[in-house]
């Protein structure tokens, strides 16, 4: 059923996209089995995940399999001086061995190790049909949504202290080495994403079963009901509503993306430096071509899930998932990608869905099923004070501030309690150690 419903959300994906003149995630997945992949770092990942259920000798067999396949991919392209068009000269390889790997199942594997590969399988298109989809998604909303509701954040932002203009001021000074160490921070959160699950997923060649919950389950649920409210919340970002737009960063990055300047939609030059002022918000138009993708932030959510996913790993493990999240944090802002009131909603979103996963695997109780509820009503808190209480917020920051800031913390501190107390009776009682017998 889960298969059947993926795969018309993805059909459905493609046919929208195909209405507005552009190729949907199938396409571009299935052009990448020939032609340089856009993430050729995404597609190893895939396979790393899918090379859970495998041995150590299949794995190593497949990896090889995968670099042999790049190496020739490489030397045909040379050969015949094909142009990568903006993608990665490697990848291809790792999306052949996953597809390899759903052929043996079906060809070479019976009941049990079947189904057990087919999940790695499926694990890895997955992951890599999720990247496909968001671009998908940023498309339609770019297409469907001509007026976005900027104002109304950046007014509402005004009481948590405008941080993207205060952050994105701190990294401008920080010049190239500071924008472009984040910046590969901020591009690789996924392969973040599959270091953590691989230590999560790490037994599964050994019991031949996957974990009832795992970060990627997490991450690709954030991703599909994600971009949801960003039809509902249409926002571009600060760079673009009250900046240059991807200009601003064109003289210090290594690989910024090839977008058409967007200046001339934005409400005024003003970011960073300037904080914009207070006054009655209204929807303002925009290009057909930005992204809607900043209520609630996306990249906050899934720094967020990794953040909980590595706590209870070796000390490296949590200390990476600590860096990740402040360095995504410090990025969103100060890129000038995200109002401070989309990071804090990202963060009630990511408990939310994570509360309600788990709930969903041990079963609905009263305090699974109140702590979703009270983490949906501070989210909807959230979109509704930004969307009609921005003015009132902005001349009260002395109050709006600490509510917004104190409606997050009762989220989490409600998460971290509700789940102690739920890890607390799962866990197997002590056996008491034998004494020795008295003579």
């Amino acid at each position: 059923m889960a298969a059947v419903v993926t795969l018309g959300f993805l059909v459905a994906l493609e046919l929208a996209a195909r209405h507005y003149g552009a190729p949907g995630p199938v396409t571009n997945q299935v052009r990448e089995v020939i032609h340089a992949p856009k993430s050729g770092g995404l597609l190893y990942a895939a396979m790393a995940l899918t090379m859970v259920v495998l041995t150590w000798r299949e794995r190593f067999i497949a990896a090889g399999t995968a670099i042999g396949i790049d190496v020739a991919f490489f030397a045909v392209r040379w050969a015949v001086d094909a142009d990568t068009a903006g993608g990665h000269p490697f990848g291809n390889g790792a999306l052949w061995v996953i597809l390899g790997c759903a052929v043996i199942a079906v060809t070479r594997r019976t009941g049990r190790e079947r189904v057990l590969l087919l999940k790695g399988v499926g694990l890895g298109l997955l992951l890599m049909a999720g990247r496909k989809t968001g671009d998908t998604w940023l498309l339609i909303t770019s297409k469907t949504r001509p007026g976005v509701l900027d104002q109304y954040v950046a007014t509402a932002d005004h009481a948590l202290g405008q941080p993207s203009w205060l952050v994105g001021r701190i990294v401008t000074a920080t010049g190239a080495i500071g924008f472009n160490f984040l910046d590969f921070v901020y591009g690789n959160l996924a392969v973040a994403a599959v270091i953590a699950a691989l230590y999560q997923l790490r037994h599964v060649a050994v019991e031949r079963r996957f974990p009832r919950h795992h970060l990627v389950r997490t991450f690709l649920v954030i991703g599909l009901v994600g971009p949801a409210f960003y039809m509902i919340y249409p926002v571009v970002g600060p760079i673009f509503a009250y900046g240059t737009g991807m200009e601003h960063w064109s003289a210090v990055s290594l690989w910024a993306p090839d977008m058409p300047p967007s200046e001339p939609w934005a409400v005024a030059t003003l970011w960073p430096q300037t904080p914009p002022p207070v006054g009655a918000p209204h929807p303002v138009p925009f290009d057909e071509i930005t992204p809607r993708n900043c209520m609630p932030s996306l990249h906050t959510a899934w720094a967020v899930a990794i953040f909980i996913h590595s706590r209870k790993g070796p000390r490296l493990l949590r200390c990476a998932g600590t860096f990740w999240l402040i360095a995504t944090l410090c990025a969103t802002l100060g890129f000038g990608y995200h109002y401070g009131a989309d990071l804090i909603a990202g963060v009630v979103f990511t408990l939310t869905i994570e509360a309600a996963l788990r709930s969903y695997d041990r079963g609905w109780d009263r305090s699974g099923i109140r702590l979703v509820a009270y983490g949906a009503a501070v989210f909807t808190a959230f979109l509704v004070s930004y969307r009609w209480l921005p003015v009132q917020m902005a001349e009260y920051p002395w109050l709006s501030g600490p509510l917004l800031v104190s409606a997050m913390a009762s989220v989490v501190y409600g998460y971290v309690r509700t789940t102690a107390r739920w890890t607390r009776r799962t866990a197997p009682e002590r056996q008491p150690e034998p004494q020795p017998e008295l003579i």
